[in-house]
């Protein structure tokens, strides 16, 4: 098991920002977006200037975000707003613009301004990375956002009794366990941005967020895989705190990481960071009500497959047991921090 804080040097810092870039989708990657950010003083952590960049799965199909796709074919604005939203230098007054939700309106109604926005400007710019770009100079954000691909792609699952089910939408509501998920078309461009973040990233971090709706979709684009496995960063997957219902029920934290490792075809994770905080029983039945249960910290078995152990109390309780956003952020500084190191000795 390792701890990073007795064996990482915290003078240690290089020329240049800290360079972090974060992998995934959904609320787990805005999250830790949001706690990176709020670790910048100023121009930067501690240790020096940091840079953000977020690389962000495009295969959402419901909600907002899916009637927005299938009506002006552009990608899923969703879970870029969100990443936009946490990383916004004004959280405020801007930010909660684009999260408002339109209540009523008919077309309208259950439309969110950022999602209307990011469309709008998609439709203008004729390019759905450029809106992102443009969106994130209106919000200041800082870091850098880029969607997974340019290229409209669709998730496909294959379920444990051979079953496939098309759409992330349909996939979660599945209850049945997932083998495997795929691309549809298989073959979608990354965006060079994208490939040259991971080249010149002192840490990569997967999740959190669901595993195969949000973290492993980025890696079936084709090229990103093989760009993180070549980067001299060290790589994290922040394991999640409970298991999601059908998709990764009984799902182990080595379970999670093999499956990683399988979609990616080659071993790419250093570190598995995982929650060791015992989460109240009040919650924990309200959980065991719809299926879910913490995700079991198999040690031994992870060590087997090559990857090192981060532990610590990652969890902020509510109604809903999510990661801590600070915590997990400290967590990746110092990854980062061991990375840039890593990259010194390498020179």
């Amino acid at each position: 098991m390792s701890d990073l804080r007795r064996t990482l040097n915290p003078n240690h810092a290089a020329s240049g920002p800290l360079r972090v870039v974060s992998i995934g989708g959904g609320t787990g990657l805005s999250t830790l977006l949001h706690g990176l950010k709020q670790h910048m003083r100023g121009h930067g952590v501690r240790n020096g200037p940091l840079d953000i960049a977020a690389i962000v799965t495009v295969t959402d199909d419901g909600g907002s975000s899916g009637r927005l796709r299938r009506e002006f074919d552009v990608l899923p604005p969703g879970d870029i707003r969100n990443c936009l939203v946490a990383l916004s230098e004004d959280e405020g007054l801007l930010s909660r613009l684009f999260q408002y939700r339109f209540e009523t309106g008919r077309g309208l109604k259950g439309h969110s301004f950022g999602n209307l926005f990011l469309t709008a400007l998609t439709r203008i710019t004729g390019d759905f990375p450029d809106a992102v770009k443009e969106s994130s100079e209106v919000l200041a954000i800082k870091g850098r956002i880029y969607p997974a691909t340019g290229d409209n792609v669709a998730l496909e699952a294959i379920l444990e009794n051979g079953r496939i089910v098309l759409g992330e939408t349909k996939i979660s509501k599945s209850r049945r366990r997932i083998e495997s998920v795929r691309l549809r078309p298989r073959r979608c461009r990354p965006l060079p941005d994208t490939l040259a973040a991971i080249a010149q990233a002192d840490v990569i971090t997967l999740g959190p967020g669901s595993l195969f709706t949000s973290v492993i979709p980025n890696l079936l684009v084709s090229g990103i895989a093989k760009a993180i496995q070549r980067s001299p960063a060290v790589k994290a997957y922040f394991v999640n705190l409970m298991w999601q219902p059908g998709e990764t029920t009984n799902f182990t934290a080595a379970d999670h990481i093999r499956a990683i490792h399988r979609h990616a075809g080659c071993k790419l994770l250093d570190y598995a960071v995982l929650n060791t905080r015992e989460i109240r029983q009040s919650l924990l039945r309200r959980y065991a009500r719809q299926e879910s249960a913490p995700v079991k910290i198999d040690f031994d078995e992870i060590k087997a497959l090559g990857v090192d152990v981060v532990c610590g109390d990652y969890v902020q309780e509510s109604d809903l047991v999510r990661h801590n956003s600070d915590a997990i952020a400290a967590i990746a500084i110092e990854l980062a921090m061991e990375g840039r190191k890593r990259r010194r000795k390498s020179r």
